[in-house]
Protein backbone atom coordinates (compact mmCIF):
# COMPACT_ATOMS: atom_id res chain seq x y z
CA UNK A 1 0.00 0.00 0.00
CA UNK A 2 1.20 3.27 -0.95
CA UNK A 3 1.12 5.43 2.05
CA UNK A 4 2.98 8.28 0.43
CA UNK A 5 0.19 8.81 -2.12
CA UNK A 6 -2.74 8.74 -0.24
CA UNK A 7 -0.91 11.21 1.25
CA UNK A 8 -0.45 13.64 -1.36
CA UNK A 9 -4.24 12.93 -2.38
CA UNK A 10 -5.39 13.97 1.38
CA UNK A 11 -2.88 17.24 1.22
CA UNK A 12 -4.34 18.29 -2.77
CA UNK A 13 -8.22 17.64 -1.53
CA UNK A 14 -7.17 19.64 2.14
CA UNK A 15 -5.76 22.09 -0.25
CA UNK A 16 -8.89 22.54 -2.11
CA UNK A 17 -11.04 22.65 0.85
CA UNK A 18 -9.12 25.55 2.05
CA UNK A 19 -9.50 27.35 -1.65
CA UNK A 20 -13.40 26.69 -1.58
CA UNK A 21 -13.43 27.77 2.05
CA UNK A 22 -11.47 30.81 1.44
CA UNK A 23 -13.20 32.06 -1.84
CA UNK A 24 -16.50 31.28 0.31
CA UNK A 25 -15.59 33.91 2.72
CA UNK A 26 -14.45 36.57 0.01
CA UNK A 27 -17.69 35.76 -1.61
CA UNK A 28 -19.64 36.66 1.44
CA UNK A 29 -17.33 39.87 2.52
CA UNK A 30 -17.98 41.06 -1.15
CA UNK A 31 -21.70 40.33 -1.04
CA UNK A 32 -21.74 42.33 2.52
CA UNK A 33 -19.89 44.66 1.16
CA UNK A 34 -22.33 45.18 -1.58
CA UNK A 35 -25.78 45.11 0.87
CA UNK A 36 -23.69 48.35 3.02
CA UNK A 37 -23.01 50.27 -0.07
CA UNK A 38 -26.08 49.56 -1.69
CA UNK A 39 -27.58 50.64 1.93
CA UNK A 40 -25.40 53.61 1.97
CA UNK A 41 -26.41 55.17 -1.01
CA UNK A 42 -29.66 54.79 -0.49
CA UNK A 43 -29.50 56.98 2.85
CA UNK A 44 -27.39 59.04 0.83
CA UNK A 45 -30.52 59.78 -2.06
CA UNK A 46 -32.89 60.08 0.70
CA UNK A 47 -31.52 62.75 2.48
CA UNK A 48 -30.19 64.56 -0.66
CA UNK A 49 -34.44 64.52 -1.60
CA UNK A 50 -35.40 65.26 2.17
CA UNK A 51 -33.42 68.44 1.78
CA UNK A 52 -34.35 69.19 -1.64
CA UNK A 53 -38.08 69.13 -0.15
CA UNK A 54 -37.29 71.02 2.77
CA UNK A 55 -35.57 73.76 0.74
CA UNK A 56 -38.23 73.90 -1.57
CA UNK A 57 -40.58 74.41 1.31
CA UNK A 58 -42.86 71.32 0.48
CA UNK A 59 -42.31 69.81 3.73
CA UNK A 60 -44.31 71.59 6.53
CA UNK A 61 -43.68 70.63 9.48
CA UNK A 62 -40.00 72.37 8.73
CA UNK A 63 -41.19 75.26 8.32
CA UNK A 64 -42.10 76.27 11.69
CA UNK A 65 -38.74 76.09 14.27
CA UNK A 66 -38.73 76.56 17.58
CA UNK A 67 -35.87 78.82 17.58
CA UNK A 68 -35.90 80.09 21.02
CA UNK A 69 -34.30 76.65 22.10
CA UNK A 70 -31.14 77.54 20.41
CA UNK A 71 -29.72 80.22 22.24
CA UNK A 72 -25.86 79.73 21.01
CA UNK A 73 -25.05 77.86 18.35
CA UNK A 74 -21.43 76.60 17.56
CA UNK A 75 -20.14 75.93 14.07
CA UNK A 76 -16.61 73.59 13.99
CA UNK A 77 -14.54 73.90 10.71
CA UNK A 78 -12.25 71.83 9.55
CA UNK A 79 -9.00 74.55 8.77
CA UNK A 80 -8.91 73.76 4.93
CA UNK A 81 -12.01 74.17 4.91
CA UNK A 82 -12.08 77.52 6.87
CA UNK A 83 -10.69 79.08 3.88
CA UNK A 84 -14.07 78.80 2.04
CA UNK A 85 -14.82 82.40 3.63
CA UNK A 86 -18.04 82.78 1.03
CA UNK A 87 -19.52 79.85 2.14
CA UNK A 88 -19.25 80.60 5.56
CA UNK A 89 -21.01 83.76 5.02
CA UNK A 90 -23.99 81.87 2.89
CA UNK A 91 -24.04 79.78 6.09
CA UNK A 92 -24.69 82.24 8.63
CA UNK A 93 -26.74 84.22 6.42
CA UNK A 94 -29.25 81.06 6.42
CA UNK A 95 -28.76 80.85 9.92
CA UNK A 96 -29.49 84.50 10.50
CA UNK A 97 -32.46 84.22 7.86
CA UNK A 98 -33.94 81.40 10.39
CA UNK A 99 -34.13 83.43 13.37
CA UNK A 100 -30.55 82.27 15.08
CA UNK A 101 -29.08 85.58 16.74
CA UNK A 102 -25.57 84.03 19.04
CA UNK A 103 -22.92 81.80 16.70
CA UNK A 104 -19.52 80.58 17.47
CA UNK A 105 -17.60 80.19 14.53
CA UNK A 106 -14.13 77.49 15.31
CA UNK A 107 -11.96 75.99 13.22
CA UNK A 108 -8.47 74.47 14.72
CA UNK A 109 -5.41 76.33 13.21
CA UNK A 110 -7.31 79.73 13.89
CA UNK A 111 -8.21 80.66 9.84
CA UNK A 112 -11.60 81.96 10.81
CA UNK A 113 -10.01 84.37 13.53
CA UNK A 114 -8.09 85.89 10.17
CA UNK A 115 -11.51 86.51 8.25
CA UNK A 116 -13.56 88.00 11.23
CA UNK A 117 -13.39 91.57 9.70
CA UNK A 118 -14.29 90.39 6.59
CA UNK A 119 -16.84 88.01 7.41
CA UNK A 120 -18.65 91.00 10.07
CA UNK A 121 -18.44 93.69 6.92
CA UNK A 122 -20.46 91.58 4.84
CA UNK A 123 -22.94 90.27 7.64
CA UNK A 124 -25.54 92.88 7.98
CA UNK A 125 -25.61 94.71 11.90
CA UNK A 126 -23.43 91.88 12.75
CA UNK A 127 -21.43 92.15 16.09
CA UNK A 128 -18.82 91.16 17.23
CA UNK A 129 -19.10 88.93 20.09
CA UNK A 130 -16.25 90.59 22.66
CA UNK A 131 -17.56 94.04 22.13
CA UNK A 132 -21.26 93.06 22.60
CA UNK A 133 -20.01 90.94 25.89
CA UNK A 134 -18.31 94.28 27.03
CA UNK A 135 -21.42 97.04 26.14
CA UNK A 136 -23.54 94.43 27.70
CA UNK A 137 -25.71 93.57 24.38
CA UNK A 138 -25.29 89.78 23.97
CA UNK A 139 -28.81 89.29 24.71
CA UNK A 140 -29.57 91.76 22.18
CA UNK A 141 -31.97 90.02 19.52
CA UNK A 142 -31.69 92.78 16.56
CA UNK A 143 -28.15 91.56 15.66
CA UNK A 144 -26.00 88.08 15.33
CA UNK A 145 -23.10 87.79 17.66
CA UNK A 146 -20.09 85.91 16.32
CA UNK A 147 -17.37 84.39 17.82
CA UNK A 148 -14.51 83.43 16.71
CA UNK A 149 -12.50 80.22 18.77
CA UNK A 150 -9.13 77.96 17.70
CA UNK A 151 -7.49 75.40 19.17
CA UNK A 152 -4.87 77.90 20.75
CA UNK A 153 -7.58 79.86 22.80
CA UNK A 154 -8.27 75.96 24.81
CA UNK A 155 -4.59 75.42 26.05
CA UNK A 156 -3.94 78.91 26.20
CA UNK A 157 -7.36 78.94 28.90
CA UNK A 158 -6.73 76.41 30.75
CA UNK A 159 -2.96 77.11 31.44
CA UNK A 160 -3.99 80.55 32.36
CA UNK A 161 -6.87 79.66 34.57
CA UNK A 162 -4.92 76.92 36.42
CA UNK A 163 -2.25 79.60 36.97
CA UNK A 164 -5.24 81.43 38.91
CA UNK A 165 -6.51 78.52 41.07
CA UNK A 166 -2.84 78.03 42.21
CA UNK A 167 -1.92 81.90 42.62
CA UNK A 168 -5.51 81.85 44.44
CA UNK A 169 -4.78 79.28 46.76
CA UNK A 170 -1.45 79.90 47.33
CA UNK A 171 -2.29 83.17 48.74
CA UNK A 172 -5.37 82.06 50.89
CA UNK A 173 -2.29 80.67 53.75
CA UNK A 174 -4.31 76.72 53.60
CA UNK A 175 -1.11 74.46 55.44
CA UNK A 176 0.70 72.65 53.16
CA UNK A 177 -1.78 68.86 54.87
CA UNK A 178 -4.98 70.87 53.48
CA UNK A 179 -3.26 71.98 49.74
CA UNK A 180 -2.48 68.25 49.49
CA UNK A 181 -6.27 66.84 50.01
CA UNK A 182 -7.71 69.90 47.99
CA UNK A 183 -9.55 69.30 44.53
CA UNK A 184 -10.82 71.74 42.34
CA UNK A 185 -14.56 71.22 41.72
CA UNK A 186 -16.00 71.94 38.02
CA UNK A 187 -17.19 75.32 39.13
CA UNK A 188 -14.04 76.83 40.61
CA UNK A 189 -13.02 75.99 37.13
CA UNK A 190 -15.70 77.65 34.96
CA UNK A 191 -15.01 80.68 37.22
CA UNK A 192 -11.50 80.58 36.87
CA UNK A 193 -11.80 80.22 32.79
CA UNK A 194 -14.80 83.64 33.23
CA UNK A 195 -11.76 85.40 35.20
CA UNK A 196 -9.19 84.78 32.03
CA UNK A 197 -11.88 85.77 29.56
CA UNK A 198 -12.19 82.12 28.23
CA UNK A 199 -15.42 81.18 29.96
CA UNK A 200 -17.73 81.65 26.78
CA UNK A 201 -21.43 80.48 27.08
CA UNK A 202 -22.47 76.58 26.43
CA UNK A 203 -23.47 75.88 22.81
CA UNK A 204 -27.20 74.08 22.68
CA UNK A 205 -26.02 73.03 19.42
CA UNK A 206 -22.79 72.01 17.62
CA UNK A 207 -22.41 71.30 13.79
CA UNK A 208 -19.15 69.77 12.03
CA UNK A 209 -18.30 70.69 9.11
CA UNK A 210 -15.93 68.49 7.55
CA UNK A 211 -14.95 64.87 6.72
CA UNK A 212 -14.27 63.97 10.59
CA UNK A 213 -16.83 62.88 12.60
CA UNK A 214 -15.62 64.74 16.01
CA UNK A 215 -15.03 68.14 17.42
CA UNK A 216 -11.60 69.18 16.14
CA UNK A 217 -10.49 70.24 19.97
CA UNK A 218 -13.41 72.61 20.36
CA UNK A 219 -12.87 73.83 23.80
CA UNK A 220 -14.05 70.10 26.11
CA UNK A 221 -15.45 72.31 28.95
CA UNK A 222 -17.98 74.03 27.00
CA UNK A 223 -19.60 71.14 25.62
CA UNK A 224 -20.46 69.24 28.33
CA UNK A 225 -24.25 69.43 27.58
CA UNK A 226 -23.83 70.24 23.89
CA UNK A 227 -25.93 68.14 20.74
CA UNK A 228 -22.95 66.99 18.16
CA UNK A 229 -24.12 67.08 15.14
CA UNK A 230 -21.75 66.05 11.73
CA UNK A 231 -23.33 67.78 8.73
CA UNK A 232 -20.72 66.61 6.05
CA UNK A 233 -17.94 68.73 4.27
CA UNK A 234 -18.40 72.61 3.99
CA UNK A 235 -18.61 72.20 0.16
CA UNK A 236 -21.92 69.95 0.20
CA UNK A 237 -23.77 72.24 2.45
CA UNK A 238 -27.19 72.59 1.74
CA UNK A 239 -29.83 74.40 3.35
CA UNK A 240 -32.23 71.69 3.78
CA UNK A 241 -29.59 69.91 6.04
CA UNK A 242 -28.86 73.11 8.27
CA UNK A 243 -32.87 73.04 9.01
CA UNK A 244 -33.18 69.43 9.39
CA UNK A 245 -30.25 69.76 12.24
CA UNK A 246 -31.97 72.73 13.71
CA UNK A 247 -35.40 70.95 13.58
CA UNK A 248 -34.17 67.89 15.39
CA UNK A 249 -32.39 69.93 17.96
CA UNK A 250 -35.34 71.63 18.73
CA UNK A 251 -37.93 68.83 18.85
CA UNK A 252 -35.71 66.66 21.37
CA UNK A 253 -36.19 67.71 25.32
CA UNK A 254 -32.63 67.57 26.85
CA UNK A 255 -32.14 65.98 30.30
CA UNK A 256 -29.22 67.45 32.35
CA UNK A 257 -27.76 65.81 34.98
CA UNK A 258 -26.81 66.99 38.21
Amino acid sequence: MDFSNESRVLHRCSAQVLDIGNLLLLSLWHLVHSIISICNFTLDIANVLESYLISSGLLGRYKSLHIAKLRYLAIVIESEEAYQTSKIIELLQWLEAVGVKHVCLYDKEGILKKSKDFILENLDGAIWFQDAHENNVLLDQQHMTLEFVSFSDGKEAVAKAANVLFMKYSKSGVTDQNQKEKIFTESQMSEALKTVGSGGPEPDLLLVYGPARCHLGFPAWRIKYTEIVHMGPLKSMNYGSLIKAIYKFTMVRQNYGK
